[in-house]
């Protein structure tokens, strides 16, 4: 037995931390420009190491009470305001079988209609539109329903005696705006949003500011495997020295930190610019900033010779910090090193993430194809700061790629990125049919590097079981 294992059995479950290593806040302390709070905040407890069950990544019946159970109790991001910012503007979002139309009502008001016809139950507009309307009419027999969700015609009113006007209604969900989001949940009782996300992480996305994006790529794709596993492959850095092994000299993987706070949200932050510790003592700063901004960015086509006390990280802030700054005409001085280059990934329960800082603003968004629950509707929102003129660009039209594409094909889509998501997503069909196939009846979690793939798991089985 090594000094280090016997070191790390004396430890509390979770407490042992990649040896030898920094951890993200020690790196994160040595910046040029200090982090605010929610970047130096930690909030991580052991939660178990049992496995977790593998058959709920491809049984029919957990799919089942996953609809209607969870899927009709939790808030779910299904449109940002830009899609629809003028009144009559709509937008249709589908979880599962369940159809919405989500709808600008009002100038301050927005709705979420069921998408059926409360006549003979024909979608008003299908899956996958966009557009503005004054009414919502059913293009079988013509009943008609105005914006505000009553009843406008019934065809032969007549023949109808027994419908009253006032009870038919278009049926809604409820609805929230929270920083130029648009989310829903199908159950009236459900807590307030800001509730179900908890103080702490609205006291951390309130100061990202990200009402004042907008979409400037969207693109999706099927991936063969149940939504669960999909994101689960986000949800930790333990896999870039395998996957992406030409990010690991600039990655600090290993280093990373993973927190969670509340039942609803967690969060990883891995460092960048600081070389992987498997890799630690192979490479020079400057050969960690080289192959940063040549070697893997693609967006640099020529490095600068470092000093000899320089780190590559405090280089890499640098050029960030004078790219970010020429682009958006703004003064990023104030800005820490950390916002500029670190990867912040928060999963928003159940299918959401939000990837916080300067560099790299995005969202993912995973749903369940409704009639195959082996399969992931995948999707990645890049997100630009408003022009400075402050008038906010039309959203990007969604590009579906197909399923043998690259995502190196999207259009706005940075390559050294797109390879990242292409080698993200090319384990997943191995991993589904791997579950399906073990003798092994669960999967085995670190108690540290993949935290979140507990916690995000524990809050599946409470919601699945009705609790």
């Amino acid at each position: 037995m090594t000094a280090q294992t016997a070191e790390k059995m004396n430890m509390a479950k979770g407490e042992a931390r990649c040896p030898n290593a920094p951890s993200t806040q020690d790196i994160i302390a040595k910046d040029s420009v200090a982090a605010p709070g929610w970047v130096r905040s930690e909030s991580y407890q052991f939660l178990g190491d049992e496995d977790i069950p593998t058959e709920r990544y491809y049984e029919e019946d957990f799919a089942r009470q996953e609809y209607q159970n969870l899927w009709t109790r939790t808030w779910q991001f299904t449109c940002r305001e830009e899609h629809i910012p003028e009144v009559g503007d709509y937008y249709v979002y589908d979880i599962g079988r369940k159809s919405f139309i989500i709808t600008r009502v009002a100038e301050n008001e927005v709705r979420a209609y069921y998408n059926a016809c409360l006549h003979r139950g024909t979608k008003l507009r299908a899956s996958g539109t966009d557009g503005c309307t004054s009414e919502f009419k059913c293009s079988f027999h013509g009943w008609t329903w105005n914006l505000d969700g009553s009843l406008k015609k019934a065809q032969c009113e007549w023949d109808f005696p027994h419908v009253k006007a006032e009870e038919f209604s278009l049926p809604q969900a409820k609805v929230q705006i929270l920083a130029g989001f648009v989310f829903i949940n199908m159950d009236h009782d459900a807590p307030a949003l800001e509730t179900y996300l908890g103080d702490e992480f609205m006291s951390h996305l309130s100061a990202w500011k990200l009402e004042d994006r907008y979409v400037h790529c969207h693109v999706s794709k099927i991936i063969p495997a149940n939504w669960k596993l999909t994101m689960e492959a986000f949800m930790e850095a333990y896999h870039v020295i395998e996957t992406h092994p030409q990010v690991a000299v600039s990655n600090a993987d290993a280093n990373s930190q993973y927190d969670f706070y509340g039942e609803h949200v967690d969060r990883f932050i891995s460092p960048l610019g600081v070389i992987s510790p498997h890799l630690a003592g192979q490479y020079t700063e400057q050969e960690i900033f080289d192959q940063f901004t040549i070697g893997d960015s693609g967006g640099v086509s020529t490095s600068q010779q470092l000093g000899e006390n320089d780190t590559a990280r405090a280089a890499m802030a640098n050029m960030f910090r004078g790219m970010f700054e020429e682009a958006s005409d703004s003064d990023l001085s104030h800005v820490s090193d950390s916002e500029l280059l670190d990867c912040f990934s928060y999963t928003v329960f159940p299918n959401m993430f939000m990837f916080a800082g300067i560099s790299l603003p995005m969202v993912y968004r995973f749903r369940p194809v409704a009639d195959d629950h082996r399969k992931t509707l995948y999707e990645v929102f890049f997100l630009r700061p408003l022009p400075k003129s402050g008038e906010r660009p039309e959203p990007a039209e969604q590009q579906h790629m197909a399923d043998d594409q690259s995502f190196v094909d999207a259009e706005g889509m940075d390559d050294g990125f797109g390879v990242i998501l292409d080698q993200d997503t090319e384990n997943l069909l191995l991993q589904q049919q791997g579950v399906e196939a073990s003798a092994k009846k669960g999967l085995t979690l670190g108690n540290y590097q993949e935290i979140r793939v507990r916690h995000f798991e524990q809050a599946i089985d409470k919601y699945v079981s009705g609790k």
